[in-house]
This record gives structure tokens, sequence and C-alpha cells, in this order.
């Protein structure tokens, strides 16, 4: 028998999920979420026992330093972030900079430029490291932290949480209870936000995205061609507007600066701003922003 006691949700919304009532009738509430890891992931040069795994290459590093994978990430904040923004600034769309504490303090200019450009900017943990099995006094510690760093170098407070998954089974009471957070995207289930109450407080879980994610064009399995990110992005973005009309939904779109800001997936972004922004009735939202809409909207004192 499991040790393990979670409530595990496999209904939902059901069949009839509630009318968020967007700002400006908007179908979809689009959500572009710039994940700043550059300089929290893992390395043996740090004292990690391993390693990185997750990067462009597919060579494992065992035992040794792995300068290849950190070169990599250090594309991020070197170039990739510059070609991202101006984009994004030239879209004259709303951005969440989800940002590992220790990332914004290796490139605090980082930091400088997101907060300069009107980012919200969100909490993506510590490192860019699991958590699952971690203890609970050792991730109680490095939540804490992450907010003392975030708001010293920002100038203000995190309100949104995201781990780098897995997440502990204690992972969300300590952002609710301890944390200060407003809301927390460590969830993938679900194309809407939903409210939890913990210790008398109202949460709000804003699900994030496996699916219309940068991350799969540097997997083996995943797109390989710019148009194809874009193809399929722009698919769930049209399912989301047609349902939008009776229903309207959330949408997120994951992005990494290594990865998005390189010359030739660049493209891909623009094709998918260039169509979203084409569309009326779209509200690109920050997560904070959608999370005291629904909060506003759905909580006790709606």
């Amino acid at each position: 028998m499991s040790q393990y006691v979670w409530t595990r949700d496999l209904q939902g919304y059901g069949g009839s999920p509630p009318h968020a009532s967007w700002p400006g009738g908007a179908r979809v509430a689009v959500s572009l979420v710039l994940n700043i890891e550059e300089g929290a992931e893992r390395s043996v040069l740090v004292g990690d026992p391993i390693n990185e795994p997750v990067y462009d290459k597919m060579t494992e590093i065992v035992g040794a330093p792995n300068l290849h994978m950190l070169s990599n990430f250090n594309y991020g904040p070197r170039a990739g972030h510059w070609r991202v923004v101006e984009l994004l600034d030239r879209y004259g769309v709303a951005c969440t900079a989800s940002a590992c504490a220790q990332a914004l303090e290796a490139t605090p200019w980082i930091a400088e430029d997101c907060v300069r450009r009107g980012y919200e900017v969100a909490c993506h943990g510590y490192r860019w490291a699991p958590t699952a099995t971690l203890s609970v006094a050792v991730e109680r510690e490095q939540i804490a932290r992450s907010v003392e760093i975030i708001r010293r170098i920002c100038g203000v407070r995190p309100y949104g949480w995201h781990s780098r998954n897995p997440e502990s089974l204690n992972t969300r009471r300590l952002v609710i209870e301890e944390g200060g957070f407003l809301y927390d995207n460590d969830s993938t289930e679900d194309d809407l936000p939903y409210l939890i109450k913990n210790s008398g407080r109202e949460h709000v879980v804003v699900p994030y995205t496996a699916d219309n994610n940068d991350m799969f064009m540097q997997r083996p399995e995943g797109f390989y061609l710019p148009r194809h990110l874009a193809e399929y992005v722009i698919a769930a973005f049209d399912r989301l507007y047609d349902e939008g009309a009776n229903t309207p939904k959330m949408m997120s779109i994951g992005l990494h600066s290594r990865i998005i800001g390189t010359p030739a997936r660049i493209s891909a972004l623009e094709m998918i701003l260039k169509h979203l922004t084409s569309r009326q009735h779209v509200w690109f939202a920050t997560r904070v922003d959608i999370a005291r809409h629904w909060r506003a909207k759905f909580g006790r004192t709606a």
C-alpha cells in the first residue's frame, strides 16, 4: 500500500466548464511564458551529482563537467533573450517571465530588462531541478530564498510559482501556506484555471502546458522545422478560439530564449504571433492577471 496520500480529481469541470468572462469578451486568454532558467541548470562544476541532461545534444557526460551543455544554456541570456523580447515588443503582447531565482542572480541584466518591459516576473523555483525528493525543510528554505532573491533583484515579490517538474507532495502546501503565492502553474490538466482552498486561503491553479511548448524543438520526437511548431500551436489556438464562442478558454505557450531565440526557430514564434494577433477577441494576459481575474469572478467574495 502506498505511503503517500494525494487527492486526484479526474472530473474537473466535466462537460460544463464555467464561462470565463475574459476582459473585452475575449474567446481565448493567451498566456505567453518566457522561462528564465539559464544559470540555474545542474552541473558537476557546481557540485551537482549529474549534469543537466535536457538540452539540444544527446551526449551524456557522467562524472565530469559538460561544457557544451553550459554553452548551450549560455546562448539564452547572451543572444536569444534579446531576439525574443524584440519580437514580443513588435507585436505588443504581454508576457510572464517565469524565472528561477538562481538564474536571475546569475543574469541580473535579464531581470532588469524584464522589469523595464513591464513583464510579470514569476518564480520558477530556486533552481532548474526537480523538487520531488527534497525534504520539507529544504524545500521550505528554497521557496523562501527564491521569494527574497526575486524581491531584491526585481523590486517586487513574485505572485506565481512554477516548479521544475516533478514537484513534491509538499510543494503546493508550502507555496500557499508559507510562500504567500496567489497562484501556481504546477498542473497541465485543464484549459481553464481553477480554485482550491488551503488553510482557509483561496489559491488559483493556472494550468501550464507540456504541449504548446518550444521544448519540443530540442527533442528527437519533436519538431524539427519552425513551421511545424507554428502549425501545431496555431492549430491548438484555432480550436480553442472556435470553442471560445460559447465557452472561453485559456491557452499557454511555453518559450525558452535558448531554444526559440535561435535565428531559425524565432520564425516559429513570429508565425504564431502574426496569426494570433490577427484575430479579434483575444486577451494576451500575464498569468497573475489571469489568476486575479479568476479569483475575482469565482472566489468567495466574487
